[in-house]
């Protein structure tokens, strides 16, 4: 994967070329470099050899605290101290000020040793929300200690009742009249379910942004999402030095969620405000608005957003693993004889099944997935860092290109490294099957990915609902244009037409089913095959992601890009002849405003 990683970063983003902007002018690409290094050895000595520990050991309250094993505790401490929580954040608070393309690349190997350990995830986007909507206090004493690794953080959105239905959320938060200068305070009450690393003891206090409603003049929540604000709510209450003032505050746990995979880390059902604690003798959690009332959900996509491309490099991680786990057996595994002329020849000894053209299937099928995947992820993270460090014209684009592609950074690799999975145990046949082995667990682990940080019906309704429609389809049109350009630029290199024009086509296809979409105006037709066109729009991203990085192995000089360039190439040519051909069926549906699905009657099942 190493190999891979730099050639992405080096070969195809030129991350080097950052370093000429300001913020990143005290690095280079030794520097870059150094910090894969660090984390790539902390995953392979902290986290790595534990991952079947936790997966079995899964976490468990002991009547007064949740116990996890203690290689969790260290995992946590030797990332807290590799600085990795504050890497891209300003060297005054502590940070390394990274481009968060860099980041992002040093944190897939946590999620690919552990992703069940995790890496903090949560903790920093939590933090880096607070740096973007909290107040200087609220920075300070909350973030600045997240970023230190002194205490984590959550989101606390989902509710038993509502689910993915944030606008039926039922928590409530009343003002309390208390001056406090790290907010405005109220006290929260509700119930809040699937909340990751909601309860735990690996730091010594636990940061919850929770969404809640607060009453209108006549004393009722208001209806819808317009009625939803944003809160912080500590474990422990603190002072305004962030020191610990040793009073619970009243947030309770409720339950542990036992889980299909990812049991390494907390899932939590938590109660707030239910009079188990009552700081100050009152009842409710205090809590500390952020920001201004009824912005609560915009200021947590901040968040949301940050934690859906997290989850989509979770996935492709979890795709490498198996990947490499597979290809490592099928190199190993001798059974079966090569097919040559008539028939077999039983006299002969058996070959590896990496021989065998159907396990080389299953392979290229992985390496497309994973592989392409990680591209769109480190794709996605440069976007990023040109909307925070580019000229205006360019954050411009690249704040709409984000728009338009973070469902599809969070869903592709959640649906299609699951898919890499499910091949790695059947290369891997019944031992896949066993625990002998961990591509099972890594299937179990990837199949969260496609349900948190919204399903993938959520990110379809996302893209073809608001997305692609948004500013008069200015994101898709951008979006086009490059993809265009990439297959423009192909066109003109040798063994690369057919792909270029398969994904010039493609494109159009896809133009003219979103059109026909949406060809009479309601939403009811558009969307009821939404699902589908986020299918097809995704292969579609994928191919262009593919064609432009077989560009660039065609331009990579150096030994290592040309080391891998053979495999970037079958690679890329798998992905357009067994993979791209599928976005007829699925847009087919997409155009014609397909009603089955729509008209179907509960009672007809």
């Amino acid at each position: 994967m190493r190999a891979t990683l730099e050639f992405l970063l080096n070969d195809w983003l030129n991350v080097a070329s950052l370093t000429a902007r300001p913020r990143f002018a005290e690095h280079s690409a030794e520097t870059f470099s150094a910090v894969l290094d660090t984390c790539e050895r902390i995953a392979r000595d902290r986290f790595a050899p534990f991952n079947r520990l936790v997966d079995t050991e899964e976490p468990r309250f002991d009547g007064e605290k949740v116990v996890l094993p203690q290689a969790t505790h260290d995992a946590w401490k030797a990332y807290a101290e590799s600085g990795m929580l504050a890497a891209a954040q300003d060297y005054g608070i502590g940070g390394m000020q990274l481009p968060y393309t860099v980041e992002a690349a040093a944190n897939a190997f946590f999620a690919k040793a552990s992703v069940s350990i995790g890496a903090g995830m949560l903790t920093a986007g939590n933090a880096n929300l607070l740096m973007a909507h909290g107040t200087p206090l609220q920075q300070q004493v909350f973030a600045a200690n997240e970023f230190a690794g002194r205490w984590a953080g959550t989101m606390c959105l989902s509710e038993p009742q509502a689910g993915s239905s944030l606008s039926d959320i039922a928590t409530r938060a009343l003002p309390d009249d208390a001056h406090d200068p790290l907010g405005p305070r109220f006290r929260l009450h509700g119930n809040k379910m699937w909340i990751s690393a909601g309860e735990h003891e690996l730091t010594e206090n636990i940061i919850h942004l929770v969404l809640a409603k607060i009453p209108g003049p006549d004393g009722k929540l208001v209806a819808g999402t317009r009625g939803i604000s944003l809160f912080i709510v500590p474990k422990w209450l603190v002072d305004t030095e962030g020191r610990l003032t040793g009073e619970r505050n009243d947030v309770v746990l409720a339950g542990l969620n036992h889980k299909c995979g990812w049991r390494g880390t907390t899932n939590t059902l938590l109660n707030f405000g239910e009079g188990q604690h009552r700081p100050g003798g009152r009842p409710g959690a205090v809590a500390y608005l952020v920001g201004r009332p009824g912005e609560g959900l915009r200021c947590m996509f901040h968040m949301m957003n940050e934690a859906r491309i997290g989850v989509g490099m979770a996935a492709t991680m979890l795709g490498m693993a198996g990947f490499e786990v597979s290809l490592d057996y099928a190199r190993q595994r001798s059974q079966g004889r090569s097919i040559t002329g008539a028939g077999k020849d039983a006299t002969q000894p058996p070959v590896p099944i990496i021989e065998h053209a159907d396990v080389k299937r299953m392979l290229l099928a992985q390496k497309a997935y994973a592989e392409g995947a990680l591209a769109l992820a480190l794709y996605c993270a440069r976007l990023v860092d040109e909307q925070h460090t580019g000229e205006e014209a360019a954050a411009r684009e690249a704040a709409l290109l984000l728009e338009v592609l973070t469902p599809i950074a969070k869903s592709w690799p959640s649906e299609w490294c699951l898919e890499a999975n499910s091949l790695a145990i059947q290369v891997l046949g019944g031992y896949g099957y066993t625990r002998d082995f961990p591509v099972e667990q890594y299937w179990r682990d990837n199949r969260l990915n496609m349900i948190h940080e919204g399903t993938h019906g959520i990110q379809a309704l996302d893209l073809l609902g608001r997305k692609v429609v948004m500013e008069g389809g200015a994101g898709l049109k951008l979006l086009a244009g490059r993809i265009s350009a990439t297959a423009q630029a192909a066109g003109q290199v040798e063994g690369l037409a057919e792909p270029a024009n398969a994904l010039a086509a493609a494109l159009q296809r896809l133009g003219a089913a979103t059109q026909s979409a949406w060809a009479t105006g309601r939403p009811e037709d558009a969307l009821a095959n939404a699902t589908l066109y986020l299918q097809a729009f995704g292969h579609v991203v994928l191919a262009w992601v593919w064609l432009d990085v077989a560009l660039a192995a065609g331009r990579g000089a150096s030994p290592a890009a040309q080391a891998l360039k053979p495999g970037k190439l079958a690679a890329m040519r798998y992905f357009y002849a067994y993979e791209l051909p599928k976005i007829d069926a699925w847009l087919g549906v997409v155009a014609r405003r397909e009603a089955l699905c729509r008209d179907m009657q509960a009672g007809w099942f």
